[in-house]
C-alpha cells in the first residue's frame, strides 16, 4: 500500500510529505488504521535533539486517531473493522508491570516504542525508493494515511465522538489527566500547583478542576496564564523565588500535590518549597541534567517520583476522559488547532513558538 506520510530524515531538516509503502495486511493481534488526526506531542520533536540515539529517516507521530480498516486475527470482542480508536503507547502484556495494571512502566516500554517495535513484528514501512524507514514509532509512526498498530495500543471510542480530534488523549493529554486522577487521586478540597500551562500541564489544569480540586497555575507566558485561568486555575507568573511563598498563600498553607511539567530545576525546587508537609511532586518532563535538590525540600514527607504516560491504563482512562468531555468537565478540544498533514512544518513551528498548546494534523485523502 502507497500512502502519504510526513518523514524526518535529519534532525536537522524540515519534515518532507512523500509516499512510502506500507505492508497493509494485518498480522494477528495487529490492526490498519486509516487515520483521521494525529496529534503533535514535544516527544516527536525530541527526536532531533536525541543526539542519533533516535535512527532516523523515519515517520514520527503517536497520537493517532482513525478507523480500523484491516484487522489480524484476534480474541473474541477484540476491536473489529470499521470501529474508531485511540492510538495510545505499545507495551508487551506479559511483563510484571503490566500483568499488574502498569503498562507505562512495561519492561519492554523503551524497545516497543522508542524505534526497536516488535522482533514478530518487522516494521514493514519503506520509501518509494524502497529504503527502510525506521520500526514504528511509539507502535504506531501515525503521521500518516494510514498506520499499522498492535491491538493492545488501540483502544476503542463513541463513533459519535470527533475522531480527529482524538489523538492526543492517547499521550499528552492523558499524561496530564492521568497524573491528576491516577498518579494524585487528587477530589474535592485538594491542592494542587501545576508548572508550565502546555498541553500536558492545562490538561492537568482540566482534569483537577472536573474533580473539584483547586489548581495553581505557573507559567512565564501571560497567554498560557490566561487560559489556565480560564479553565479553573489559579494563575501565577513563574517567579521562582516568589514562588512558593505565593504558592503556599493561594493554596492555604501549602499544596498537597504539585506537577512538573518544565523540567526546570529551580522550578522542581521551588515547587517543593510550595508542598505542605506530606505533600508529593511528580515530574513528567525528561531532565536533561543533574537534579540538585536544595535542603529542606524533601523535609517533613515530601516526595518527588517520575510519572510515565499518567500511570494510565490507555483502555481504561481515555473512555473516563471522552465521558468526561461529552458531559462539558473536560474541554480538552479547546486546546487544539488543526493543520493539514502537508502543513506539518508550521505546525512545528507554531508549537516551538508557543502559538498553540496541541497541534493535531490530518491527512489529506482519507475519509
Amino acid at each position: 500500500m502507497r500512502c502519504r506520510a510526513a518523514v524526518l530524515r535529519a534532525a536537522d531538516a524540515p519534515f518532507t510529505v512523500e509516499d512510502v509503502v506500507l505492508s497493509s495486511e494485518p498480522a494477528p493481534g495487529e490492526l490498519l488504521v486509516e487515520i483521521a488526526g494525529c496529534g503533535m506531542c514535544r516527544t516527536d520533536l525530541a527526536v532531533r535533539r536525541s543526539g542519533g540515539r533516535s535512527p532516523l529517516p523515519a515517520v514520527l507521530g503517536h497520537e493517532g486517531a482513525g478507523v480500523v480498516v484491516g484487522a489480524g486475527s484476534g480474541p473474541d470482542g477484540a476491536i473489529e473493522v470499521g470501529d474508531h480508536v485511540v492510538l495510545s503507547f505499545d507495551s508487551c502484556g506479559h511483563c510484571p508491570n503490566c500483568r499488574g495494571a502498569a503498562p507505562a512502566y512495561c519492561d519492554s516500554f523503551a524497545s516497543l516504542n522508542l524505534f526497536g517495535g516488535r522482533e514478530e513484528r518487522p516494521p514493514r514501512l519503506t520509501d518509494a525508493a524502497g529504503a527502510a524507514l525506521a520500526p514504528r514509532w511509539f507502535g504506531q509512526s501515525s503521521f500518516a494515511q494510514y498506520a499499522l498498530v498492535a491491538a493492545r495500543n488501540a483502544v476503542r471510542v463513541d463513533p459519535a465522538l470527533p475522531l480527529e480530534l482524538l489523538g492526543p488523549l492517547g499521550c499528552g493529554f492523558l499524561t496530564g489527566a492521568g497524573a491528576v486522577l491516577n498518579t494524585f487521586g487528587a477530589g474535592p478540597g485538594d491542592t494542587l500547583v501545576v508548572l508550565g500551562a502546555g498541553a500536558v500541564g492545562l490538561a492537568a489544569v482540566l482534569a483537577a478542576t472536573a474533580a473539584g480540586a483547586l489548581t495553581v497555575a505557573v507559567d512565564r507566558r501571560p497567554g498560557r496564564l490566561a487560559l489556565a485561568e480560564r479553565f479553573g486555575a489559579v494563575p501565577l507568573p513563574a517567579a521562582t523565588a516568589a514562588l512558593p511563598e505565593r504558592s503556599r498563600r493561594l493554596t492555604d498553607g501549602g499544596a498537597r500535590y504539585a506537577l512538573d511539567t518544565t523540567a526546570s530545576g529551580p522550578l522542581i525546587n521551588a515547587a517543593l518549597h510550595a508542598l505542605r508537609p506530606t505533600g508529593s511532586l511528580g515530574l513528567v518532563a525528561r531532565l536533561h541534567t543533574p537534579l540538585t535538590l536544595e535542603p529542606g525540600t524533601l523535609d517533613r514527607g515530601r516526595s518527588v517520583r517520575h510519572i510515565c504516560e499518567g500511570d494510565a491504563v490507555p483502555a481504561l482512562l481515555i473512555p473516563r476522559l471522552t465521558g468526561m468531555w461529552q458531559a462539558g468537565r473536560f474541554p480538552f478540544d479547546q486546546l487544539i488547532r488543526t493543520y493539514p498533514l502537508a502543513d506539518i512544518n508550521e505546525a512545528e513551528r507554531d508549537c516551538d513558538a508557543g502559538r498553540v498548546v496541541k497541534p493535531v494534523l490530518l491527512p489529506e485523502g482519507t475519509r
